[in-house]
């Protein structure tokens, strides 16, 4: 059969048989955030496409090349690049800090963004993010890369498996005199420079850094900390003896600038030795103290982290990590013959009622195919109804495992099943 419809390029269908591994990783994080003290938010799908261009940056490569917008009559909407500026926006609107203090906010989101599919790299993809709003110190730095590291250890990912990257960009103050250095160093070596690297020199020197095909050349590109402010550099030092006493492993990226505009201070990513190929980066964060001012707010220091929930699940399986199997059935109602359908169907109503994972036959299908099915489901036990059952209100309980059967009174299966449930 031909096909005439097809899912998006880039954008893929999640199938049952994959599905319960998706709402494993994201049980684990929403238990994960609670453990943190972090709230759930949840944001439309679209939004504004001035709030991106705002606070992602127009020159930045998601809002000029890939972010998808449409237009209704004068309005301009974007469908979600990423999940940052959408939480502050929602931070704002609600008046989530008028409160004061500080804010943790965790969200589980798809995101779309128009470039070319590869592996781990869709036009539609999936994050769980984590925001802290309102913390300045270091303290928050620590947890919240503590907490990142955490996430990927309770997945069974050891340690040797990933890297922690880590940097400074400084800040309005100091960064500047940084960009000048590294648009001066770039101008110098401009001829050696890719065409990309070459268009984004005036625009945005800092992300030719992080630039896979220059980086022979950035190798030898200035560091950022000769110009670093007294609060930028105490900060930093201070972050990384924070990761030291609650030793979490780090190395030093100088070249690691982010590809958003809204990054201050500390940047990081965790890149997979496994499972990613060359795209490697399975999350990415850093700190935004200017963002909620720039979206219309008070001066709000803030941070936070994407993780990429398709790269996690493709890490797991590349490492062979530990993974739940398809839920199973409780039990699978067999009815033989046109009379006992529609106690099956009480039965199996009853069951679920009380909890138990049941299925039953839809099709009218012969006994011998209906135990076939259950076989097939992996369903702990069938309940056989027949003439003899009807006549008794009894069920004749087949364990598929053993193929032990027990006569059960109908009024009594529920608690049967339950008692012997794991």
């Amino acid at each position: 059969m031909e096909l005439k419809y097809r899912a998006p390029e880039g954008m893929n269908d999640v199938l049952p048989e994959s599905s319960h591994l998706w709402q494993y990783v994201e049980a684990r994080w929403r238990d994960h955030c609670h453990r943190y003290g972090y709230g759930e938010i949840r944001t439309p799908i679209m939004e504004s496409a001035a709030l991106f261009e705002r606070s992602v940056g127009e020159t930045s490569d998601i809002v000029s090349k890939e972010m998808y917008v449409l237009e209704r009559g004068e309005e301009r909407f974007a469908l979600k690049p990423e999940g940052t500026a959408p939480v502050v926006r929602a931070y704002l609107e609600h008046g989530l800090h008028a409160g004061g203090g500080v804010q943790k906010l965790y969200y589980i989101t798809p995101f779309f963004r128009g470039e070319r599919p590869q592996k781990g790299r869709y036009r539609q993809a999936h994050q769980f993010g984590a925001e802290i709003i309102g913390a300045a110190h270091p303290l928050a730095d620590a947890e919240l890369l503590a907490m990142v590291m955490a996430f990927f250890a309770g997945l069974g990912v050891p340690d040797s498996a990933l890297q922690l990257r880590l940097n400074t960009i400084g800040c309005p103050e100091c960064r500047p005199a940084y960009r000048d250095g590294i648009r001066q160093f770039g101008q110098a070596n401009f001829a050696r420079l890719c065409s990309t690297c070459q268009s984004r020199l005036e625009r945005n020197p800092l992300r030719i850094l992080d630039c896979k095909v220059c980086v022979a050349i950035t190798a030898d590109a200035p560091p950022i900390d000769p110009y670093l402010c007294d609060g930028c550099r105490t900060h930093f030092e201070t972050l990384q003896g924070l990761l030291k006493t609650l030793g979490v492993g780090y190395v030093r990226d100088p070249r690691l600038v982010r590809g958003l505009d809204y990054y201050t201070r500390t940047t990081f990513e965790v890149v997979a030795e496994q499972g990613l190929g060359s795209q490697n980066a399975l999350c990415g964060g850093g700190r935004y103290d200017g963002l909620v001012e720039q979206l219309g707010g008070a001066p709000t220091p803030a941070l936070g982290v994407g993780i990429g929930v398709e790269r996690t699940l493709l890490v797991l399986h590349a490492l062979n990590a530990p993974l739940p199997e398809p839920p199973r059935l409780d039990a699978f109602v067999v009815a033989f013959g046109d009379a006992a359908r529609p106690i099956a169907l009480q039965i199996a109503q009853q069951l679920r009622m009380a909890g138990i994972a049941c299925d039953l036959d839809l099709e009218g299908r012969s006994p011998k195919a209906q135990m076939r099915l259950a076989n097939r489901t992996g369903a702990r036990y069938a309940i056989l109804l027949g003439e003899t059952e009807l006549q008794t209100a009894t069920a004749t309980v087949k364990d598929l495992a053993s193929h032990e059967q027990t006569a059960v009174p109908q009024a009594e299966l529920a608690a049967w099943i339950r008692q012997r449930l794991p």
